[in-house]
């Protein structure tokens, strides 16, 4: 594990045409390229817009296999900058069977791992469940040559127990690739709710966990052609520290941006506060119930 990273964070606008979303991406890395960068984080599903707006069946051909073209791709863009790289790709394991998935390349190009995410919505102009089968390759550190990596996806930030058990099973850090944003009809005491309650909910992971994170969420307005629906993604890209504190905050709009994040400061906060130490795990037993009664 490296004491230092230096995080490539690309907060972006996405169109329809998959070349033009990765020749954005590609350009970005390339003009860091004397930044000596360990590690890129790219959003939610970066290579389209957010199709999951609508329920059709012709977003299905946006999906490929792993490896396929995108991954080409990426491992190649990771090989030449000589860095970490993950990747959000819309993977078709076979025909009818589709996952959103993170796939994590290392400095040689080779993929270190791949996560499938776990929690899959379905909302109003998030109609994930329609594409998604829910992951099966469980919450599992990706490791590295910069770290073990504990990968989540959007959805996944809201629930404590994937970041605990990533935290468990040794991850350095918390990251998350992410898509969301405001419904156009939302006020703006609605949206300063959501936006308060998710960067909350993904601090208190950090805390519980004396461990730093990540969070890459898109930007822009996308309107769907199918069902009329828009939503203003919200952009608000952040690096948190293991006591929560806040290392870099983006705005709304498009930013790439360079951020430093030390590592060994888990050991003295783990110290500190010994969250892990003071767990009642024999009285646990209830957190595998859907319900108490």
């Amino acid at each position: 594990m490296k004491k230092e990273l230096k995080a490539g964070i690309f907060q972006m606008t996405c169109s329809s045409n998959q070349k033009e979303n990765q020749s954005k991406i590609e350009e970005k890395v390339n003009s860091f390229v004397h930044e000596k960068i360990d590690l890129i984080v790219l959003q939610e599903l970066h290579d389209s817009k957010y199709f999951c707006q609508s329920e059709n069946i012709k977003n299905f051909d946006l999906a490929e296999k792993i490896p396929g073209p995108a991954c080409l791709f990426y491992s190649e863009l990771a090989k030449k900058n000589n860095l970490v790289l993950i990747a959000s790709v819309f993977e078709k394991r076979t025909t009818g069977l589709y996952h959103n998935s993170a796939i994590v390349f290392e400095k040689d190009g080779t993929i270190a791992g791949k996560y499938r995410k776990m929690h899959i919505p379905e909302d109003p102009g998030y109609h994930e469940k329609f594409y998604f089968t829910p992951g099966d390759l469980g919450f599992e550190p990706i490791k590295t040559s910069i770290g073990s990596l504990g990968v989540l996806i959007c959805w996944d930030q809201w629930y404590p127990e994937a970041a605990r058990i990533m935290a468990l099973k040794g991850a350095n850090i918390l990251i998350y690739p992410t898509a969301i944003g405001f419904d156009e009809n939302d006020s703006l005491e609605e949206q300063r709710k959501q936006i308060n309650s998710w960067k909350i909910i993904q601090k208190s992971h950090a805390i519980a966990n004396g461990i730093p994170l990540i969070c890459v969420n898109r930007c822009g307005s996308e309107l769907s052609e199918d069902s009329k629906s828009k939503i203003l993604f919200w952009g608000n890209s952040f690096v948190s520290g293991p006591q929560g504190e806040t290392i870099y905050q983006a705005g709304e709009k498009e930013e790439f941006s360079i951020i430093k994040i030390a590592l060994n400061n888990s050991e003295t906060v783990r110290r500190n506060w010994p969250f892990l130490r003071d767990r009642r795990i024999e009285e646990y037993k209830e957190i595998q119930k859907r319900l108490v009664d």
